[in-house]
């Protein structure tokens, strides 16, 4: 049974990064992941593509022969691939079971309202694929109220549109500490707590629109949100070990992942770890690591890699001497050992 990630976002928020460094993540654990490019615009990917819908249809071809513009154009290319569908299932197929991130165009209007996203990923579900919806977000939306919401109201359309198990995630976390100070501590934007304390500041940041029907609105869109109760957030810092094995660990649980994955990916050291070992850090260590103590924190991690670095070293010098060269096995591929102490070791095919 294949699983996947369905990664959207609007455009900036870091969805082909995010593939680009997951893949190479999963491939550090002894996972066999691909990628595939579902962004007609996309002529450059900084990822290995397995399967580029350019290969089907292009952006540039639509809005010539079509007379389209750029996001007319982009949600025709859709409407082609699902009429295409075995183009995709051959594809697919292709790749066997491997574990597929799907990079998806950043069009919000494919994931809030238009059909043609969804019923692509139905008819993958029929073919037995797991999946889990991956929504990312610029952590910039932070530093304005109007935007939080904006993004908190866009993450809850997205969720009752796609109907699929649901991972919101803010980027770039690292950079938070750059920007203003927050009103509020991070948890209270990563849990999505009582939007009405925001009120205040979101009248300040529009006084024209402080009286009225808009500060109505405001309410309204507040009181909707508590009421559905579906949104939170994680974060994610890609160039960060522990922020991408933190996110996989969610994932996987919201997937069904860790209950029991593909055969050949050869990570069960990975899905033992899942199981057994507490990894979720509270709201006080986000706030903590991104904000309040960042620096502290780099610098510690930085010292655990080099000690890591290091040991590794050791290790491949005590098996040069042991007559291995560097350190391999006859049969199997080098070891990969991830920041939190994991070891996993790759199989090669046969």
């Amino acid at each position: 049974m294949p699983f996947g990630q369905l990664v959207l976002g609007s455009p900036g928020a870091g969805k082909s990064t995010y593939c680009d460094g997951m893949q190479q993540f999963m491939g550090a654990i002894g996972r066999q992941c691909s990628v595939v490019n579902l962004d007609p615009a996309n002529d450059h990917t900084n990822y290995p593509c397995a399967l580029d819908i350019r290969d089907l249809v292009t952006l540039e071809e639509i809005m010539a022969d079509d007379k389209l513009g750029p996001n007319g154009g982009i949600l025709y290319a859709l409407e082609e691939l699902e009429n295409n569908m075995e183009w995709l299932e051959n594809g697919l197929k292709e790749l066997g079971e491997d574990y597929v991130l799907f990079d998806c165009p950043g069009q919000v209007e494919l994931y809030t309202h238009h059909n043609s996203l969804r019923n692509i990923f139905y008819r993958l579900q029929k073919l037995g694929y797991r999946l889990v919806v991956v929504h990312l977000s610029d952590c910039f939306c932070l530093t304005q109220p109007s935007l939080y919401i904006s993004n908190v109201l866009l993450s809850l359309r997205a969720m009752l549109q796609m109907d699929l198990p649901h991972i919101n995630v803010l980027t770039k976390i690292d950079k938070i500490s750059s920007y203003d100070p927050l009103p509020f501590n991070l948890d209270y934007y990563t849990e999505v707590q009582d939007l009405r304390y925001l009120m205040p500041s979101l009248d300040a940041e529009s006084p024209a629109l402080k009286k009225g029907k808009f500060t109505k609105l405001n309410e309204a869109v507040a009181n909707m949100v508590e009421q559905f109760g579906l949104v939170s957030f994680e974060v994610l810092a890609v160039e960060n070990k522990k922020s991408m094995m933190h996110l996989l660990r969610v994932i996987d649980r919201a997937s069904g992942y860790v209950f029991g994955g593909a055969e050949g990916t050869n990570d069960t050291v990975w899905q033992v770890a899942m199981r057994n070992e507490s990894s979720l850090p509270d709201a006080l260590d986000i706030q903590e690591r991104w904000i309040d103590s960042k620096e502290e924190y780099d610098e510690m991690e930085r010292k655990e890699e080099e000690e890591q670095e290091k040991l590794r070293a050791e290790q491949a010098r005590a098996a040069e001497e042991a007559g291995l060269g560097d350190g391999s096995v006859p049969g199997v591929a080098p070891q990969f050992t991830s920041g939190s102490g994991i070891r996993v070791t790759r199989k090669q095919n046969t």
